[in-house]
């Protein structure tokens, strides 16, 4: 009997190996098709992080090299040959611009970037806070439309376009309404301290005392401490 089974146990071990071996046969090449993909698609992935990086670096060199330029004018010329390589690059140039005392420029470079359709809010609202700030060419209902769109909830300069807002309203003679955007800038959890002391300061200004922007200014509003 021992004899028998160990002829049977041989039978079986040849039957699975000729079916392991069909089964190589028939579905091995999934196998290898799989480590075929797995390689390249890590291949493929290192291939573009050194892609990324290499781009990155050029980037970075150009901006900086840009930068090294001795005067105002070689760093604006410079700059300004970058900003078609990204948003990073036309802010960089607008700044420029600005240090250059070239308003024109200035603003139509920080236009361009927020007339990108796909670049992130945060630069794009930057883009409009800083052509806001100092462009005269920008009428009245524009800048009132920018400035709504700006200081909306959610966005990402909210407490500085409420602010120029603000001051807006004092332009216009409208402290009441003034006090009312500052008072929302000392309420922002988005506001810095910065930001908050000199709102504080402006509605002491406007001769308003309100509790809140007493307690931000502290000591320094002049009322005798408890």
């Amino acid at each position: 009997m021992s004899d028998t089974d160990s002829f049977i146990d041989e039978v079986n071990e040849e039957v699975r190996r000729d079916q392991m071996t069909g089964y190589l046969r028939r579905y091995g090449w999934i196998a290898a098709l799989a480590i075929v993909v797995l390689v390249g698609g890590t291949a493929w992935n290192e291939y573009r992080k050194s892609q990324a990086q290499s781009i990155a670096e050029t980037r970075g060199d150009a901006i900086a090299t840009a930068l090294r330029e001795t005067t105002p004018e070689a760093r604006a010329a410079a700059a300004a040959e970058l900003a078609q390589n990204g948003v990073i690059e036309a802010l960089l140039a607008a700044a420029q611009q600005l240090e250059l005392g070239d308003l024109e420029a200035a603003a139509a470079t920080l236009q361009s970037v927020a007339n990108l359709p796909d670049v992130p809010p945060l630069y794009r609202d930057l883009a409009q806070i800083k052509r806001l700030s100092f462009d005269p060419t920008i009428s009245a209902d524009e800048r009132r439309i920018a400035l709504e769109v700006l200081s909306a909830p959610g966005a990402p300069y909210r407490p500085i376009a409420l602010e120029m807002q603000a001051l807006d309203r004092i332009d216009a003679g409208e402290p009441d309404a003034a006090i009312d955007l500052l008072q929302a800038i000392l309420q922002s959890a988005e506001a810095s301290d910065a930001q908050k002391q000199r709102v504080a300061q402006l509605v002491i200004a406007l001769g308003a005392t309100p509790e809140l922007a007493s307690s931000i200014l502290g000591d320094t509003t002049g009322a005798p401490s408890e």
